[in-house]
């Protein structure tokens, strides 16, 4: 699975790195980040080939909905 995280609407919750450590962290600025991650040039982040069964649960606590799954 492909997570992409749209970072101009993340409000830095921090719900996604609650629930899924494995692959988002909160960055210094207060927004998530997708570990390992490729930055893109729309702002957004992309990680493809993700198996952690975690990024599902976190998508959906994400209050803004940011994050995308494909």
């Amino acid at each position: 699975m492909t997570i992409i995280l749209q970072k101009e609407q993340c409000i830095g919750c921090g719900s996604c790195a609650a629930v899924c450590g494995d692959c988002f962290e909160m960055e210094a600025e207060g927004k998530s980040h997708i570990k390992n991650s490729v930055a893109e040039q729309d702002g957004t982040e992309k990680l493809d080939g993700v198996e952690t069964g975690c990024v599902k649960e976190a998508a959906e606590v994400c209050p803004v909905q940011c994050i995308k799954i494909i």
